[in-house]
């Protein structure tokens, strides 16, 4: 099939975007470093204006976002990775929030306009079709609703199955380019995440199907599950914390009413042999971030368990997970859509996880959240709480019973000061609950 497509060169390519335009790149391992260079180079020229870029997180450079491309290129992300941070911060690119499971609706529902999708896909079959490999996300949407859909044709996009597979007659514009794809790297967890992944992993039952977010305490969960059976994978993402589990038959997905015997993800973000497990691997789905994150179909499994993490957490159980007071640190990403999914599942479990102090001693919980922090998870959506001094269920729980239950697995250093926060605020009643 490659003998049927005419390859063309990234500069090329990248001739259809014109001043004005909105373009979407494919996110995370999978955005493609060779189109982005040569509209870099266009930029350069003086040959483009006002042209917008979106996309969930990256991994790799963003160089769209340096303030020398002010007035060239805004960047208008779904999710503030770390590549971009400090140029949202500054003012020189932007976020819009909005839930996961809705960002392919931004394109689907014509708010927002997609000139050009510019993709990465894996050589095509014999029939015809490449795969999407480790971004289906929002970009299939995107390939559905652009103008000019550029694809780099990479040999090591692995061929995943599910909504990832297209035909070849969707894309517009072929570039080769063999490039590796970006990996995510994870440190090990320290004493503190290992031990709210153990206190999480205390909460995960036999046969729970399991969502988990990016990072160390991930993973420490993970570490702590080899002697479940039958847990099932229905998430936004997943990364190399699951290979060992689902070598050993721990994850098999054999508990699942839908998806039976499948992982389900929208995204992948891990090493090389993270990408690899999912080629041509008919136990991996790769499914439309609309099907993923739907809390009403992730509430289809039993026992779904959605561990999440957060940058500060106040008395009452609101949940700030994307900002540090004014300054946007992340976004809301899938963390609303799997706590309400994992709410409405038969046992489900939403659980928030996070330490319970900063790197510099400064307590995590407070008696309310930072002057601009925003809330992503309200009080009345949070479960479960957990950091390395416990789990408390906070479910039906009164803003006294809750204060009292967060305080407990605060620090202890600070619990203290906190509990007198809430005696001032909830007034001499305060010691007589729980």
């Amino acid at each position: 099939m490659l003998n049927n497509i005419k390859f063309i060169s990234a500069d090329e390519a990248v001739k259809v975007v014109k001043s004005g335009d909105h373009i979407h790149l494919s996110s995370v391992a999978s955005a493609p470093k060779v189109l982005i260079d040569a509209l870099m180079r266009r930029g350069d020229a003086g040959e483009l204006k006002d042209v917008r870029i979106h996309h969930l997180h990256t991994e790799g450079g963003a160089p769209y976002t340096d303030a020398k491309y002010e007035g060239i290129f805004f960047h208008q992300a779904f999710f503030v990775g770390g590549n971009v941070r400090k140029s949202v911060q500054a003012g020189y690119a932007d976020y819009i929030p909005i839930f996961l499971s809705e960002t392919q609706k931004l394109y689907r529902s014509g708010v927002l306009p997609c000139n050009v999708a510019m993709i990465q896909v894996s050589p095509p079959d014999k029939h015809g079709f490449v795969s999407l490999g480790t971004s289906v996300d929002a970009t299939l949407a995107a390939i559905e609703c652009a103008e000019h859909v550029i694809a780099v044709v990479n040999k090591n996009v692995p061929r995943a199955w599910g909504d990832a597979m297209i035909p070849t007659s969707m894309i517009d514009y072929f570039v080769e380019c063999d490039g590796l794809l970006e990996p995510a790297h994870f440190t090990a967890p320290d004493e503190i995440e290992s031990a709210i992944g153990k206190n999480c992993a205390e909460l995960i039952e036999d046969g729970a199907c399991l969502q988990m977010g990016i990072g160390a305490i991930p993973n420490a969960v993970l570490a702590q599950l080899g002697n479940h059976k039958n847990l099932g994978i229905h998430t936004e993402m997943f990364a190399d914390g699951v290979l060992p589990l689902v070598e050993k038959g721990i994850i098999n997905g054999a508990n699942k009413v839908i998806d039976k015997g499948k992982m389900v993800s929208t995204f992948l973000m891990g090493s090389q042999t993270c990408y690899d497990f999912i080629d041509d691997n008919p136990m991996v789905r790769m499914m439309d971030v609309a099907y993923t994150n739907d809390p009403f179909i992730i509430a289809k499994n039993p026992r779904v368990t959605a561990i999440n993490s957060a940058l500060q957490v106040d008395i009452t159980g609101q949940v700030c997970a994307d900002s540090l007071g004014t300054k946007f640190f992340s976004g809301v990403g899938g963390q609303v859509d799997f706590i309400y999914g994992a709410s409405l599942s038969e046992r489900g479990k939403a659980i928030i996880a996070m330490p319970s102090v900063t790197n510099k001693g400064i307590s995590k919980i407070a008696p309310v959240l930072t002057s601009g922090a925003g809330v992503v998870t309200t009080r009345n959506h949070i479960h479960w709480f957990v950091t390395e001094y416990g789990a408390v269920n906070l479910y039906g729980k009164s803003l006294q019973e809750r204060a009292k239950l967060i305080i407990s697995i605060a620090h202890p250093e600070h619990r203290e000061e906190l509990d007198k926060a809430a005696f001032e605020r909830f007034g001499p009643h305060y010691h007589f609950v729980g």
